[in-house]
């Protein structure tokens, strides 16, 4: 799609009230919102409210619901605002409306929950009103939660600097090539990169998650001064990132795509072009108040993480 095309995905969402209470009627089956407290700041240095945080996510709706439809999200909710206290919450609330999905994921533990589903506009409006500012989903859709289809890197920087994520992330796209496999890279749109792989969705999360692991060791034992493996803080060397092999395991997540991250600039985790990375890209190059007119000029980056074609059979390594 050319630039014009985007840009009336945008023209075409609804429009949130700057201020007070409001009930939208949304979508083609007309489901009423209702929204609270819009005028409220949740990024009071920016004049940043809690209605713009809404109106950014209703904007990118057609971007980014196909990345986490049908899938468990898991609830960060700031009710103060991104600078306030936040919770974490995995059971859908209840009272809820009626329209709001649930995913059911039994645990090992024997605990079963009900996850809500992001599955449509009004459903991603609803969620974000209740002060959810990034939005954390399973990595495997509803109908198999223990199947992924796609395997991810979290880049983390502890207390190396931003270039060396870079210079990781060009090192584990490389190493991931040479291999015959197609990354794709984002901002987390914290602190450091992701690193996502399409895979054909087959293997189980512990093998998904044991290939990450293997991956992950034997690339930092290549690098020892620039990267490290060790999950554990206390047994990280200084300087070193972190190739998170972990948010793989079993229930853990990453910000999606296009997710506003509760940061002091109001960054947004953001697909990028590799050149992006080897120019010098920056963290804070992309912000709640840019991103919209980045997707107008690009579109969406992550399509291949849609598709079906050019998946990664991870079969051919475990």
């Amino acid at each position: 799609m050319d630039g014009r095309t985007w840009l009336n995905f945008f023209v075409a969402q609804v429009r949130i009230p700057p201020e007070g209470d409001a009930t939208l009627v949304v979508g083609q089956a007309k489901r009423e919102v209702r929204l609270t407290n819009l005028h409220k700041p949740f990024w009071p240095e920016r004049g940043i409210t809690k209605g713009m945080l809404i109106q950014y996510y209703a904007d990118v709706a057609s971007v980014l619901l196909p990345h986490i439809r049908d899938r468990a999200m898991v609830m960060k909710r700031y009710p103060h605002g991104a600078a306030g206290e936040f919770f974490f919450m995995k059971r859908a609330p209840s009272p809820r409306p009626d329209w709001v999905r649930t995913c059911t994921v039994s645990h090992r533990s024997g605990n079963v929950i009900d996850f809500p589903v992001i599955d449509d506009l009004p459903s991603l409006l609803w969620v974000i009103n209740l002060g959810c500012i990034d939005l954390n989903q399973w990595y495997a859709r509803c109908d198999d939660v223990d199947r992924p289809d796609y395997v991810h890197f979290d880049l983390d920087p502890g207390d190396a600097t931003f270039d060396r994520v870079r210079e990781s992330a060009l090192i584990v796209r490389d190493a991931l090539e040479s291999l015959t496999i197609k990354p794709l890279v984002k901002t987390s749109g914290s602190k450091g990169l992701h690193v996502y792989v399409p895979i054909v969705r087959g293997p189980k999360q512990k093998t998904v998650w044991e290939f990450a692991k293997a991956f992950a060791v034997e690339l930092a034992s290549r690098h020892p001064s620039l990267m490290t493996s060790a999950y554990k803080v206390a047994s990280r060397p200084k300087g070193r990132v972190l190739i998170d092999y972990n948010q793989n395991a079993w229930g853990r997540t990453l910000a999606s795509i296009y997710s506003v991250r509760p940061t002091t600039l109001a960054t947004v985790s953001t697909p990028l072009e590799w050149s992006e990375v080897s120019r010098g890209v920056l963290i804070e190059d992309f912000r709640l108040d840019n991103v919209r007119d980045r997707i107008a000029q690009v579109g969406d980056l992550w399509k291949p993480l849609l598709v079906a074609r050019g998946r990664t059979d991870l079969g051919r390594f475990v």
